[in-house]
């Protein structure tokens, strides 16, 4: 588990990914060993998942969001519709679900016209039996864990 420093470092790092160690540890007010040692702890432990930039797919000309339900044919392997979503570069995120549908994906486009051209690529595989597409209007609340570990972090 996470405990306030760590969760003060994991803050200053998301809020200013290019801060620096060295900068953290003064800022923070911890030892600049401490810093790394706990960043170091966090990675290997796999609560810090990646050092990647975050990429804005608008701002690389696809400002279109959707959200597509897929319903795969009893019996046919999900591996090989899961493999075919992950060779569609507009393919955000496949997530395996329950409910009426068996995976969930996240999608870009660069318009709607061409929304349609990526949602024809995702039912091309013969065992995609259905498909609803969900389009985003706005995300008032962006991809955050913040929230997250503060709660697990305690008082």
């Amino acid at each position: 588990m996470i405990d306030r420093l760590d969760a003060r470092i994991l803050e200053l790092f998301a809020a200013e990914p290019r801060v620096g160690v060295l900068e953290a540890a003064r800022r923070i007010g911890a030892a600049r060993n401490t810093v790394q040692a706990r960043l170091d702890r966090m990675q290997r432990s796999g609560v810090i998942a990646d050092l990647a930039p975050t990429v804005d797919p608008a701002a690389l000309g696809f400002p279109v969001t959707a959200f597509v339900t897929v319903e795969i044919a009893q019996g046919r392997g999900r591996r090989e519709v899961v493999d075919h979503l992950a060779s569609i570069p507009e393919v955000i995120e496949v997530h395996t679900i329950t409910g009426d549908a068996d995976l969930l994906v996240q999608l870009v486009s660069r318009d709607n016209a061409d929304l349609q051209r990526v949602i024809d690529d995702v039912v091309r595989d013969p065992a995609v039996v259905r498909a609803s597409t969900a389009i985003a209007l706005d995300t008032p609340v962006r991809h955050r864990t913040g929230p997250l570990v503060r709660s697990v972090a305690g008082p």
